[in-house]
Formats: C-alpha cells, sequence, structure tokens
C-alpha cells in the first residue's frame, strides 16, 4: 500500500497506529524457521522484524530517516504488548522484546484500533458551553503568526515514537467558569448518568428535564454535615423543633431526648404516632410529583442491585434540598429504630421493623385499606396537625405535673425543660404564674410565739434594796 501524509486533525494518533501496523504487516517477509529441533511456519526473527520495521519507518513521510534503531525496538516492544505480534507459542502483553533471534508471529485476529464513536444517548440533554469560542471582536485572522518551513526534522520532533504523539496545537481562549456554569455542568452530568443507568435511549419518558434545578443538585452534592445529610441556609424550611425532638428521642432510645426516661406506659408509640401524623399529612410526598415516574424506574432495577442503588443515589440529588435533608433523617431513624432491641413494641400485633417498613406483609394484624387523598382546608389541617401532635405532648406534660414520686427539685427541672422545649404546649396548661405555682404549695413558716420572759434583761443576781425601818 502507499503511504499518505498524515496531517492534523481528530484520531490522528490512531491513524498514525494503524497505517504504520498495516505497512508492517504487509512488507515483513514471513518464511519457516527452525527453533529446537521443530519446523514453524509464517514467521519471522526479532532482528528481522526490527530490520525491515526500522527501513518502513525510515522511507515514510510521517517518521523520516532520523528514526534510529533503538527507537525502532521500542515501538516493536509497544507492538508486542498490544499483540500486534505474538511469540511462536502465542504469548504477549509483555514489553520483553529484544533485537535477537527469537521467532515471532502475526496473531490471527486484526491489531488495528477503532475510531472513538459518539455515544450514542438519545438527543443531548444539556449543551455544555463552547469554552473555545472567542469573544466579540477577538478572531485567529487577526493574530500573527510566524510562519515555519516543515522538514523532516520538523516532523521528527513531532512525531517521534520516542517523544511520542504530540496533538495539533489550537489555539484555546481560557474563560473563567461561573457559577451558573458549574451549575449547568452538574445538571448535565447528573442526568446523562441517570440515562445510562436506566438504560433509556431518552429521559424525556421518565423526567421533564426543565423542572430539574441545576441549583438544587450542587447544594445537594456540597451542602452536607459530616453524617453526609444535607444542611440548609433557609432553616425555615427545616422539620419542627417538635418533630426533630420526636425523632431523636426514637432513634436514641432508651437515651430518650431531655427526659432521659419515658414518664408512663405507652410514651413511646404516642410519640412514634407524632410523627407519623406529621409526615402523612404533608400536602407533596418527599419525593415530589415531578419526579414521580423516575423512582418508578428505579424500582424496575431492583433485580439488579448497584444499578438500583446508582439510579436511586443520583434520583435524589434532583431533590429539593429541603426534601432531602427531611428524607434522610427520616429513613436514619426508621434503620435506628429497625435495630434497637431496646426500644418496646410500636404496634401490638405487628414487628416493629415490619411497621417501619409497610404494614400487612406477612403478619396476621388486619390493616383498613388504602384510602385516597382529598383535600381539606387549612383550618382543618391546621386543626389536625394540632390535635394530633400535641396531644400525647399535654398528656406527657400532665404526667410530670401529678407525679408525685419525684422530688419538687426535679419536677421543677423537668417542667422547665418542657417549657422550653414545647412553650405553646406548656402555655396551654399553665396560662399563668398563678396556675404554676399550684403545683408547688408554699410551706407557712409560723414563727414561736414570743415568751414574756425573752423580752425582759438577763437574770441578774438579787441586790439589797433600802429597807423601811419601822
Amino acid at each position: 500500500m502507499e503511504p499518505g501524509l498524515v496531517g492534523p486533525g481528530p484520531y490522528r494518533a490512531t491513524r498514525l497506529w494503524n497505517e504504520i501496523i498495516e505497512l508492517f504487516r504487509a512488507g515483513m517477509p514471513l518464511r519457516k524457521h527452525r527453533c529446537r529441533f521443530k519446523s514453524y511456519e509464517r514467521c519471522f526473527k526479532a532482528s528481522e522484524a526490527v530490520d525491515c520495521l526500522h527501513e518502513l519507518l525510515g522511507s515514510n513521510q510521517n517518521f523520516g530517516p532520523e528514526v534510529t534503531r533503538s527507537q525502532t525496538v521500542k515501538l516493536l516492544k509497544k507492538f508486542l504488548k498490544n499483540h500486534v505480534i505474538e511469540d511462536i507459542k502465542g504469548r504477549w502483553g509483555k514489553e520483553d522484546f529484544q533485537d535477537d533471534g527469537h521467532l515471532y508471529r502475526f496473531p490471527p485476529s486484526s491489531p488495528l484500533k477503532p475510531y472513538p464513536k459518539k455515544p450514542s444517548f438519545g438527543k443531548e440533554v444539556i449543551k455544555f458551553p463552547d469554552w473555545n469560542d472567542p469573544k466579540a471582536g477577538t478572531s485567529q485572522e487577526h493574530i500573527p503568526v510566524k510562519s515555519i518551513m516543515t522538514n523532516s526534522e520538523m516532523w521528527y520532533k513531532r512525531h517521534s515514537i520516542a517523544i511520542g504523539e504530540v496533538p495539533a496545537c489550537k489555539l484555546v481562549f481560557r474563560r473563567e467558569l461561573t457559577q451558573e456554569n458549574i451549575e449547568e455542568i452538574w445538571k448535565s452530568m447528573t442526568l446523562s448518568r441517570l440515562q445510562k443507568v436506566l438504560g433509556l435511549d431518552c429521559l424525556d419518558e421518565v423526567i421533564d428535564t426543565k423542572l430539574v434545578n441545576s441549583k438544587h443538585i450542587v447544594q445537594n452534592a456540597y451542602n452536607v454535615n459530616k453524617q453526609g445529610i444535607v444542611t440548609l441556609e433557609d432553616k425555615s424550611k427545616d422539620l419542627p423543633h417538635w418533630i426533630l425532638s420526636a425523632m431523636k428521642c426514637l432513634a436514641n432510645w432508651p437515651i430518650c431526648s431531655d427526659l432521659k426516661q419515658p414518664t408512663y406506659s405507652g410514651f413511646e408509640r404516642d410519640v412514634f404516632k407524632t410523627i407519623v401524623d406529621y409526615f402523612g399529612q404533608m400536602k407533596e410526598p418527599l419525593l415530589t410529583f415531578n419526579f414521580f415516574d423516575v423512582f418508578v424506574s428505579v424500582l424496575g432495577l431492583l433485580q439488579k442491585h448497584s444499578e438500583a442503588i446508582e439510579a436511586l443515589q443520583i434520583s435524589c440529588l434532583l431533590l429539593p434540598p429541603e426534601n432531602r435533608r427531611k428524607l434522610q433523617l427520616l429513613v436514619r431513624m426508621m434503620a435506628r429504630i429497625s435495630f434497637n432491641k431496646d426500644l418496646p413494641p410500636l404496634s401490638e400485633s405487628v414487628r416493629t421493623r415490619v411497621l417501619i417498613k409497610y404494614a400487612g406483609a406477612d403478619t396476621d394484624a388486619t390493616f383498613p385499606a388504602p384510602s385516597f387523598c382529598h383535600q381539606i382546608s387549612t383550618d382543618e389541617f391546621e386543626y389536625q396537625r394540632a390535635t394530633g401532635s400535641q396531644e400525647p405532648l399535654a398528656a406527657l406534660l400532665e404526667e410530670i405535673a401529678t407525679n408525685k414520686e419525684i422530688s419538687v427539685k426535679d419536677k421543677k427541672k423537668k417542667l422547665k425543660q418542657f417549657q422550653k422545649s414545647y412553650p405553646e404546649v406548656y402555655r396551654v396548661r399553665f396560662p399563668t404564674p398563678e396556675t404554676e405555682a399550684v403545683l408547688f404549695p408554699e410551706k407557712s413558716k409560723q414563727k414561736p410565739p414570743l415568751l414574756m420572759w425573752a423580752l425582759r434583761k438577763p437574770f441578774q443576781p438579787f441586790q439589797r434594796t433600802r429597807s423601811f425601818r419601822m
């Protein structure tokens, strides 16, 4: 074949590699050789390969006559490592080729490298910014460039086997990445990876990519604490303090929040019901309606454990940070409750681990059929939220107030802690200081009656007085 000049362009290194391999395979003479009383057909000696390839490189305009014999040996070492050639016993993969009399042959499989192909993931979700676009008023035509005469020495410097492949130079305009650029890159890479893991040609089947907020992805990835839980800049979007206290109480049982120990039977069930009522009365699920189809697609990968985990992790990055934080705290609490053997049963008929996951599976308990959600008024929602969460707390406060087994000092301490944690509930039970003072009646401090003799002077010895003589 007639060698041609391989100019600059895409995949230039691959084109040079394939061209020299084709020339070597076509020009290397193959004949019969003997080694240790055994004959081998269609093979060649190492020294013959060096002679042939050195001559081909010297006459090729892409390399030139400056290529030395030692450089040719280095290239043949690469050929042996990449299975372009193999020894007569079929061994390859090491760079132990030497300029000697060892016998080698060509493998039956093609050693040519395929050209890279663009990944076919359907239509592009997000277009990356083109960092090479020159700014307005700047063009490569007006930049002075010194003309260089191309000769064999220049080709040697650029394409020598010893030096390695040098990519073609291109003028690139340096541009600073803005925060918007970073967020768009995060969004594009996240959606591309999710599409690949789900095995879909296009994400339009499961999600509207316009609804994906790139700021949420960046915040979920960077704003986390030591436990990996998202931290919120706007604290008003976090869980209420009383719900966080209830979740910590069950998660750390029996080291229960501020009260140390439960003060009445069934306390842990009331706390659990408070948490269930709060999350059950949310207007929108934590996974949101916009990403519902994505998480349904993740369920289809449950048979592939690793793919399902990765798809779930990526999908959770799309959630609003406040939803992701609530979901993380809820899952951590559920995991601790499931493995806590010291926690009393949260149900009389269902084991705690089954109750945490779902109701009705492999149990004898009967549960009401699931009902569909219906819209309620704002006043009714506020009433249900207040009654559903504050009744157990009010019962707990009453138990503390009426408990006669604890000392007055401990009772005052616990009431003060309760007032600090749940001021609204405390204010309902004790609206005025007088109602609180009833729990601690003051003891009557009566002073002993004063004795008449205490008012007199100290006892003095009898003194002689003037006598009256008759």
